[in-house]
């Protein structure tokens, strides 16, 4: 009864009601990127993300001590390793950045923004194209 109660004390006054956790499996996080609109779930979201890099780094490293007990050629194990420091980098990136997501830009940094206020405005620099990312 009072989750019916929170649901449609919610829904009548527009506060945000009680979510549900945010999934662990990856492709279901994915997935949850684009139902998130509240600034906090976006930065739960690469938290997330972020733990379930450094469980990846974990079981890169048990394969790559198991490549070395059962002695696979060298660069097995080294490429391993190398994946496995990569993971690590990464999750610690996204929890850099996470919390970013959860607050507001206190100036407004667009083209147009900053031409409105004088300063001189040049155009963005193109990344360079990423590789294509994998989906299931």
């Amino acid at each position: 009864m009072t989750v019916y109660a929170q649901a449609l004390h919610a829904a009548l006054f527009g506060l945000p009601a009680y979510d549900e956790p945010l999934p662990t499996a990856l492709d279901a996080l994915l997935q949850a990127t684009d139902t998130v609109a509240a600034p906090d779930h976006k930065t739960a979201v690469l938290r997330q993300v972020a733990e379930q890099l450094r469980n990846a780094a974990e079981i890169i490293q048990r394969c790559q001590y198991r490549a070395q007990w059962d002695r696979l050629p060298a660069d097995v194990a080294e490429q391993l390793a190398d994946a496995h420091d990569r993971a690590q980098h990464i999750a610690q990136a996204l929890d850099r950045v996470a919390p970013a997501f959860s607050h507001r830009p206190t100036t407004d940094t667009t083209p147009s923004a900053q031409a409105a206020q004088g300063r001189s405005v040049t155009a963005p620099v193109a990344a360079p194209p990423s590789p294509a990312t994998r989906h299931r």
